[in-house]
C-alpha cells in the first residue's frame, strides 16, 4: 500500500516563544480522511488537540473569502469547538503564503468560524531583518447559556478535582456545563487525574465541561 505524507505544524498558541503557551497540531490534508484515521493520528500525537484543516484550491474571486473545512480531535473523541487550534490553524495558513487574502473561513461542527489578519508593527528579526508582525482576530459564535441546578455543583467540583466553583450554566443547544473556577483552583486542574475524572463525569452525565478561570487584572 503506497504511503501517503501529511503535512503538519506543531504551533504554541498564546505565545511568543517555543515550549510555551498552548500547544497544537495542525494537520493539512489534501482530501478529507474518514473519523477512525484521524481519531488515531489525534491519539498517536497525545496532546490537548489536533486539527485537521482539509487544503481547497482557492478561487480567483477577489469578493469571497477561502474557506477550509476544520476538525477537532483530542486523544479521545472529536469536539465541536476548540479555540487555541483555531488560532494554530490560522497561524500556519498566514505565515506559510497558503492563503492570498487577510481574512479566511473555517466549516466547523459549530459553524462558520473567521479568522482576521491585522498588521501589526514591524518588528526587527533575529538577524537584523524587518519582517512583517500582525495579530489574528478570531469570530466565534454565541452559545445561550440557561442556569444550572445547584443541586448537582459538588459533582463538577468533585469532577474538577475539588475546585472551588464561581459559577456555572449550561448550555442550551448541546446541554454542556460551562464552569468558573477559582484562581486559587487552577493548580488543581492541572494534575494529572483531571482528565480520568471530567471524562468519567462526562459519560455519566452525558454532557461535556468548558472551565474557565476568573483572574483579576
Amino acid at each position: 500500500m503506497e504511503k501517503t505524507f501529511v503535512r503538519y505544524f506543531l504551533v504554541d498558541a498564546f505565545a511568543d516563544s517555543a515550549f510555551k503557551g498552548n500547544p497544537g497540531v495542525v494537520c493539512m490534508l489534501e482530501d478529507e480522511r474518514d473519523e477512525k484515521w484521524m481519531q488515531a493520528v489525534a491519539a498517536e500525537f497525545n496532546i490537548p488537540t489536533t486539527g485537521f484543516l482539509t487544503v481547497v484550491t482557492q478561487s480567483d474571486d477577489v469578493s469571497s473569502n477561502p474557506r477550509f473545512p476544520l476538525r477537532w480531535f483530542t486523544p479521545v473523541a472529536e469536539v465541536k469547538l476548540c479555540g487555541h487550534v483555531t488560532l494554530a490553524a490560522s497561524h500556519a495558513l498566514f505565515s506559510n503564503g497558503l492563503v492570498n487574502s487577510s481574512i479566511i473561513e473555517f466549516e466547523t461542527l459549530s459553524g462558520i468560524l473567521t479568522a482576521k489578519k491585522t498588521p501589526d508593527i514591524f518588528t526587527a528579526a533575529q538577524y537584523g531583518e524587518a519582517e512583517e508582525s500582525f495579530v489574528i482576530e478570531l469570530n466565534f459564535p454565541t452559545v445561550p447559556l440557561a442556569e444550572f441546578s445547584s443541586a448537582d455543583v459538588a459533582f463538577v467540583s468533585r469532577a474538577l478535582n475539588g475546585a472551588t466553583i464561581i459559577d456555572i450554566k449550561r448550555t442550551t443547544a448541546a446541554d454542556d456545563l460551562f464552569v468558573i473556577i477559582s484562581l486559587k483552583s487552577y493548580p488543581l486542574t492541572l494534575s494529572p487525574p483531571l482528565y480520568l475524572y471530567v471524562l468519567k463525569f462526562s459519560m455519566a452525565k452525558g454532557c461535556h465541561i468548558i472551565v474557565g478561570c476568573a483572574a483579576i487584572w
